[in-house]
């Protein structure tokens, strides 16, 4: 073994460290935080000396432990400092217990810093540990028991503030407890983070013990990596040592940038669609309920309006105006059917409420205007709408997703060439090998039809709606012909074309992916 050539190739941290276990009997075993007070480094200092030295067989891991260790995230010092969640729920129930008042959950709801999802949390736990009941009208009655949750939860916070601790250090119930307020995988507004903390132990392998004598008894000269003149004036370049290069090293590999997999099916999905002639429109994610709702003779008094389906916008809460003369047509059309031989919805259409703003729930509002907008007879128009409602995230639903959305007019248009646009999407994008349509029903389409694909793992799953444009929608927009339309989750189309299993590898797992796209739809 050439000990001078292997010398020669160590960095000056890598010499510290085998300097370090040198000072020392043979064979000792040293930790990461005694090591690194011996040779004098910093962590990140230490760290690369220790991995280069593991590469190059000069070093052996000794022993290595890992230990799960708490601290308290940003949301558990936010509790800490006022209160958690559950037992802002837990003391608003007693309270109110002492006064004889009612307490429904809308209530707790609109207390600030309690979101919905919160409230939902608490009350589940406080009423399987038998402190809250729901009693008639939805209302909420403590019967007086202790919750053995918010104690532990106020002992922990208290805990774990000043430091982080062992897991192990808990008593079984307190650990439960962490366990199910930790943060985990789409689940990080919680107080408690567990986190492996490794510590290893290291010791030299032979050949490094071997380095580690030699540097001991020979000692090394300062290494300096740059000729200067001052070195060449007086001579000083002939008792210092100099860093050499390497030239077998492989240079750095530049990764080259590529497109996502499903940012690439979405351009796919637009190439297909401009090139079979349709025609792109574009909306904005926030719309008022007049065009996600109204004009699509939606009734106002529809279940999907109810905030548990649609996201309200805090501030401002409505548009200032609705442009006329669509205003006018739409509101006759619901309360008597206006001019479309239609009877309407009849009610008291509230002129109001159209204005109020929500997130866009489904694309078909970017069709409602784009008919307002005289769209050229015959016409084919598309647009991938990024869409948002109120859902439990499972394998097939999102609170936020893609729909491709499309509208066609013409004189000829009838229910069959809906079916075979419908038929054409599922084969040639979503790569679907079996389809079947279901009849449905929508309250802006008549007949509508609903489209389901056969996914290889899932089974039958629906893409989505599709129908023929009722008058009541088209006539108050000023379209006279028969407009067809379809709405399909873009999304779902993806997981059948690109192979995957679960909605939420597509976001869940890439969230880069969705900071990328959020702005260009």
């Amino acid at each position: 073994m050439d000990i001078s050539g292997l010398i020669d190739s160590l960095h000056p941290l890598e010499i510290k460290v085998l300097t370090a276990f040198g000072a020392r009997p043979a064979g000792s075993v040293l930790g990461t935080e005694e090591l690194a007070a011996a040779a004098e480094l910093e962590p990140s200092q230490l760290s690369m000396a220790i991995e280069w030295l593991l590469t190059k067989s000069l070093l052996a891991v000794h022993a290595e432990t890992v230990t799960p260790v708490v601290s308290l995230t940003k949301i558990g010092e936010q509790y800490f400092d006022t209160a958690s969640p559950i037992e802002r729920v837990y003391s608003a129930a007693r309270e109110v217990a002492s006064t004889g008042k009612r307490l429904t959950i809308p209530d707790l709801q609109a207390q600030d810093g309690l979101d919905p999802s919160d409230v939902s949390k608490a009350v589940g736990r406080l009423k399987k540990e038998g402190v809250l009941l729901i009693v008639q009208g939805g209302c909420i009655e403590a019967t007086g028991r202790p919750s053995p949750t918010v104690e532990a939860i106020r002992t922990l916070l208290k805990d774990v503030h000043e430091s982080s601790r062992d897991l192990k250090s808990f008593s079984d119930a307190h650990r439960q407890i962490i366990e199910d307020y930790a943060v985990k995988r789409g689940n990080a507004k919680e107080p408690f983070r567990v986190d492996d903390r490794v510590a290893r132990s290291f010791a030299l392998s032979p050949t490094g013990a071997t380095a580690a004598e030699h540097l001991l008894r020979e000692g090394v000269a300062e290494e300096v990596s740059q000729l200067t003149p001052e070195l060449l004036k007086d001579g000083s370049w002939r008792g210092k040592r100099f860093r050499k290069y390497t030239i077998s090293l492989r240079a750095p590999r530049i990764g080259t940038g590529k497109k996502h997999p499903y940012r690439e099916f979405l351009d796919t999905v637009k190439t297909k669609l401009v090139s079979m002639g349709f025609q792109e429109m574009r909306g904005s994610l926030v719309e008022t309920e007049f065009w996600n709702m109204d004009a699509l003779f939606m009734p106002q008094f529809h279940p999907a309006r109810d905030i548990h389906d649609v996201y309200f916008v805090k501030n401002p809460t409505h548009a200032t105006k609705i442009d006329e003369p669509f205003l006018t047509q739409v509101t006759r059309a619901h309360e008597n059917g206006g001019k479309t031989g239609s009877t309407g919805w009849k009610y008291a259409f509230n002129g109001e409420r159209a204005k109020r703003l929500v997130l866009r729930s489904q694309g078909t509002a970017v069709s409602a205007r784009t008919l307002a907008s005289v769209p050229a007879v015959p016409g084919k128009y598309f647009s991938i709408a990024r869409c948002f409602r109120y859902d439990q995230v499972d394998a097939t639903h999102a609170t936020d997703f893609f729909q491709v959305e499309g509208i066609v007019l013409g004189e000829d248009i009838n229910f069959r060439t809906l079916l075979g646009l419908l038929n054409l999407f599922a084969r040639e994008v979503a790569q679907a090998k079996e389809v079947k349509f279901l009849p449905a029903y929508f309250p802006f389409t008549e007949p509508s039809v609903e489209m389901h694909v056969r996914h290889p793992r899932l089974g039958w799953m629906e893409l989505g709606g599709a129908g023929l444009f009722r008058p009541e929608v088209t006539l108050p927009l000023g379209v006279n012909v028969p407009v067809i339309a379809w709405g399909l989750g873009l999304d779902r189309m993806a997981m059948v074309a690109l192979g995957i299993h679960d909605i939420r590898e597509l976001f869940t797992d890439n969230l880069d992916l969705i900071r990328t796209t959020r702005g260009i739809f």
